[in-house]
């Protein structure tokens, strides 16, 4: 079947992403690796990944550079996902190593500068999209842009096109008048934004009415363990606990849950189950090793939904 909408992500810092595990590490002493992998990172790399993984093509925006920035291009292209990545002159893709054995120790790299010039080819890029195209704005903000860019970048946005934002604080909170179609903010995000602690899935929803009112069409809220909660843009309310399963690795079910939300959105138009492919592929991919396959993610919205 032929893919009407086109769907972009743009991760404007992507990595690749150095995996190591080391048995007895100890600080001060030259350490040896156990094993080690070197894989394309970033939550919008992250997105196309598991759309890819659901059978949507998608196209990743962004920047890279260097040596560092054609491996991340090979890398994408090999997992089948379109690239247009701007590659910039100068500066290095940053690598960010992970070590595995030492509870979640990672060091994480820089990256290059990105330009005003730069940022208008990006912009540039993104005002050829149409009505019914989606677009995912996933990570942080690197240091040398503006933390208004996504906002910015949805203000060169044609109408109808549908903006996921998944950024926490300023970069956030800037982004509502735009009327992105979803924001996922987890529970301490959500919190932080109202100077409050939200402790279970009752006490999300007028922390997300408040995000409507502020201009987000969609509210989804992401709560680890405790599950989720959606306010759709019709008012109903959408929640669950997580499904029964051991957690392997959280990385990335943040990005899976807003990947299978869209999914499930593009086959249905129905707002109960975008939300529970949401909450099927950001479970899936906590726990597995990796980013969730397809089957894992339909096997669980099946177990869900109770078929």
């Amino acid at each position: 079947m032929g893919q009407m909408n086109h769907i972009y992500t743009v991760t404007l810092n992507p990595s690749l992403d150095y995996t190591v595990s080391v048995d007895n590490f100890r600080l001060g002493y030259t350490n040896r690796t156990e094993s080690e992998t070197l894989t394309v990172g970033g939550k919008g790399i992250n997105v196309s990944t598991v759309l890819k993984n659901l059978g949507l093509e998608s196209t990743a925006l962004g920047f890279v550079a260097g040596f560092t920035g054609q491996e991340a291009a090979r890398q994408l292209a090999a997992r089948g996902i379109g690239n247009g990545l701007i590659a910039l002159e100068e500066g290095l893709t940053r690598i960010n190593v992970k070590l595995q054995s030492v509870e979640g120790t990672e060091i994480n790299g820089q990256g290059p500068d990105i330009s005003g010039e730069d940022l208008a080819r990006l912009s540039e890029r993104l005002s050829e999209l149409v009505a019914g195209d989606v677009l995912f704005l996933s990570g942080s903000i690197p240091a040398s842009l503006p933390q208004d860019t996504y906002q910015r970048m949805m203000g060169s946005l044609s109408a109808g096109i549908l903006a996921v934002v998944d950024v926490s604080g300023k970069g956030l909170v800037k982004a509502l008048p735009r009327h992105p179609f979803l924001v996922k903010p987890n529970q301490h995000e959500l919190g932080e934004l109202f100077g409050v602690t939200i402790a279970d899935r009752a006490s999300v929803i007028p922390y997300a009415k408040k995000m409507q009112e502020m201009g987000a069409r969609n509210v989804l809220v992401s709560m680890a363990g405790q599950g989720a909660v959606l306010l759709a843009e019709d008012g109903s309310v959408f929640e669950s606990p997580v499904p029964a399963g051991s957690l392997i690795n959280g990385v990335g079910a943040g990005d899976s849950m807003v990947a299978g939300f869209m999914a499930g959105w593009l086959e249905k138009q129905d707002y109960g189950h975008a939300f529970y492919m949401g909450m099927a592929a950001g479970s899936a991919t906590a726990f597995s090793e990796w980013l969730a396959e397809g089957e894992q993610i339909r096997e669980l919205y099946r177990r869900m939904i109770g078929l």
